[in-house]
């Protein structure tokens, strides 16, 4: 295959680029429309308890209320007879809205628990329709229509509908802003790197091939199923970082080739079979950590997997076909636009800085590499006390307009009906026996009220007619409402969800489903820990059989795996230690809380693949160096002096693209692209730099070992790294040898 592409681009490297370039065109045209199809949510998992009663309710009974307006006026309280006639006016054109339902508000049932305290704002709740794609459109439309001031009302709007698309307008923002500060750094830093502006430009092209290919799946697979508005940061984020370390690794390939003097076609078919293979094994490898998210139910971390794997893929093809055909057109040019700080002698007069580090670290091993564990092993100790959590309010910055109202609700009302416990009882059941459920529920500690078909209950007191009892009710099912007092998302309002499952059924019931907030969260934590097992296990087992069949060794994935273990265990520990326990708050501007759930899935499957890309970089060389007859400990410095100087320059700026999402104003993407980038750096450096080294040191000669039948086995299907002919020594390697 590698034989058929290098002979393409250097025989036909025009055709090549028109066929792409028309292409990225046409991918470009469909990709525009990605943008209206992707949707919010996705956090919840389809088939739980909680999605189930939600579906039930929205089928039989109009819905949950997923909408709250803050009702309040400036000069009166809300029981004054002008601010209610004012307030049933707003009510009455709510219920004219045909994306509402079930409103319900204090103006009309005079429910103290719709009522402030202080008397001087009341709610108003209602149900938005539609499914994920057009429930916060449609609630964006009712805010927009009545936030604000109305009549002699102040309105402000909160709930789930409105948090959501107060969330998807400002990730949209945050990665803007991103993007604006993220591309003129990395084009400074192409600069600084390759040490002219045609090198420099070169990676923009395999980025916007990426980019644009991954928008256009998108596109496509957005018309047939759910795709999150959230694949869009890691499309540009990983589109543009990849695409550049790709190239990177091409063009100091070709560089190298036409240094030793060989012509500008044989240095394309060198740089084909030599980095061309490790860009395809690379990127099979971190689309194989992609693809464990396919295993999660959720569609916010399956979106993950759709555009990883898709950005993934058409950068390794687009730099396996495009920067060959640039290549060979270029030929001497690569270098034209040499900016003045090179220095091209200083750097033959002296061994790479990365091969000096790796012979340093080889002769000392443990004294070096035991600090440097130490450290990572530290920064790791905050996972002990994680906790974990789904996105709420919180995660938009305190100004947010459904932030404070959210804040409001449990501040001033007493319970929060928004966060209710909702409880649906399948079949038709009697009065007698619904009103003894209803009985047992308020009994429970942490219950305010329990609001049933047949009254209200408070503990201590009997049935009363409840204020929307006429929504409660259906002749095959029953509606149940739990009103508690604890803080929604916290340990106690998920404990009393435990709590009311465990209630025996009332007699009649066919079955019982809790739902509401904080059944979702408990379903979401263990949906996503029962399925954990089983996406690392695939991750760790598919990248030990291709880190096999790449290096022939069994030692080896075993060493990049437990390696690769630590460095995220460090990152995702600093993040825990930064978001969870509030370190840094006051400096990034967001409030803490338990870690994301999903994104910390996501942090590790992007950190992952990222890692063993690099893994791949660095192995790959010295492998090629092995093969050719040097000792490990000379491989290991000579492929360090060739690839440390790429992984470091190709980490830092992936790295930017990342960083540039810690100016967000939603804390869970500053966590995602400071976890990611911080990931990547101390990959690329401490691990490559330091423990590589010194386990390969320590390791010796087994660092190589296989069983016979397995060295059989790879002779045959292994894939390596290797030129269609030997190319000679650089000078870099000669001075190298003669140092060690």
């Amino acid at each position: 295959m590698f034989d058929r592409v290098a002979e393409l681009t250097v025989r036909r490297p025009g055709i090549v680029l028109v066929v792409a370039s028309v292409l990225v065109a046409a991918m470009s045209f469909v990709g525009v429309g990605a943008f209206g199809k992707l949707v919010g949510g996705g956090f919840d998992d389809p088939d739980s308890q909680s999605t189930r009663a939600s579906q039930v309710i929205d089928e039989k009974f109009g819905g949950e209320a997923n909408l709250v307006l803050l009702v309040s006026s400036r000069a009166q309280r809300v029981t004054d007879p002008e601010v209610e006639q004012d307030g049933a006016q707003l009510v009455a054109e709510l219920r004219k809205e045909t994306e509402l339902s079930n409103v319900v508000s204090y103006f009309d049932t005079h429910s103290d628990s719709l009522l402030a305290r202080d008397g001087l704002s009341a709610m108003v709740l209602a149900h938005v329709k539609g499914d994920e794609s057009t429930r916060e459109q449609h609630a964006q439309d009712i805010i927009d229509a009545y936030a604000g001031q109305y009549e002699g009302l102040t309105v402000r709007a909160g709930g789930g509908t409105a948090v959501g698309a107060e969330l998807s307008e400002q990730v949209l923002q945050d990665l803007l802003l991103a993007e604006v500060i993220a591309v003129p750094v990395t084009l400074l830093l192409l600069l600084i790197v390759f040490g002219g502006v045609v090198a420099a430009l070169l990676p923009l092209a395999i980025g916007t091939v990426a980019v644009a290919g991954t928008f256009a799946e998108l596109a496509l697979l957005g018309s047939v199923t759910d795709v999150s508005v959230f694949s869009i940061n890691l499309t540009t984020a990983l589109g543009l970082g990849l695409g550049i370390d790709y190239a990177l690794l091409m063009i100091s390939r070709f560089r190298e080739q036409l240094a030793l003097g060989t012509s500008v076609a044989d240095a394309v078919r060198t740089t084909v079979h030599t980095a061309g293979r490790t860009v395809v094994f690379s990127a099979g490898t971190v689309a194989v950590a992609l693809t464990a998210l396919l295993v999660f139910p959720q569609y916010f971390l399956r979106s993950f997997a759709y555009a990883g794997v898709g950005v993934v893929v058409i950068a390794a093809v687009g730099t396996l076909f495009v920067m060959p055909a640039l290549l060979m057109l270029l030929g001497h040019r690569i270098n034209s636009g040499r900016l003045p700080w090179p220095k091209a002698d200083r750097h033959r007069r002296r061994a790479p800085f990365w091969g000096r580090l790796a012979g340093t670290v080889m002769r000392r091993p443990v004294l070096i590499s035991v600090p440097v564990l130490a450290v990572l092993l530290l920064a790791a100790a905050p996972l002990l006390g994680v906790t974990f959590g789904t996105p709420d309010e919180r995660v938009l910055p305190e100004d947010a307009a459904s932030r404070q109202v959210s804040t409001a609700l449990q501040a001033d009302f007493e319970g929060d009906d928004e966060a209710a416990v909702q409880v649906v009882v399948d079949g038709a059941v009697g009065d007698e026996a619904l009103d003894a459920y209803a009985e047992k529920l308020s009994l429970l500690n942490g219950v305010v009220r329990v609001e049933a078909a047949t009254g209200t209950y408070e503990q201590g007191s009997s049935g009363a007619p409840g204020p929307t009892s006429e929504a409660l009710n259906r002749p095959d099912a029953q509606r149940v409402t739990v009103i508690g007092t604890a803080p929604p998302k916290s340990d106690s309002a998920q404990s009393l969800v435990r709590v009311v499952r465990d209630v025996d059924a009332p007699a009649g019931s066919k079955e019982v489903l809790v739902g509401g907030g904080d059944a979702e969260l408990l379903d979401t934590k263990e949906s996503i820990a029962s399925r954990l097992p089983i996406a690392a296990g695939l991750v760790a087992v598919t990248t030990f059989i291709l880190l096999f069949l790449f290096t022939g060794s069994i030692v080896q994935p075993i060493r990049a795996l437990a390696l690769n273990m630590i460095s995220l265990a460090a990152a995702i520990g600093a993040m825990t230690w930064i978001f969870q326990d509030g370190h840094l708050s006051s400096v990034l501007g967001f409030t803490a809380q338990p870690m994301d759930t999903s994104m910390m899935v996501l942090l590790f499957c992007i950190a992952f693949g990222l890692s063993m890309d690099y893994e791949v970089f660095v192995t790959s060389r010295i492998k090629e160096l092995h093969d050719a007859g040097e000792s490990t400990e000379a491989a290991v410095v000579h492929g360090l002096g060739h690839t440390g100087r790429i992984v470091s320059a190709a980490a830092c700026l992936l790295a930017v693209g990342f960083f540039a999402f810690a100016t967000a104003k939603v804390s869970f993407m500053q966590m995602f692209g400071l976890g990611s980038g911080l990931a990547i750096l101390i990959d690329a450096i401490a691990v490559r730099g330091v423990l590589l080294p010194a386990a390969m040191r320590l390791l010796g000669r087994t660092a190589w070992y296989a069983p016979g039948p397995l060295r059989k086995f790879h002779r045959r299907f292994g894939i390596s790294e290797s030129a269609p002919q030997a190319a000679a020594p650089t000078r870099e390697s000669e001075f190298a040898t003669r140092t060690s």
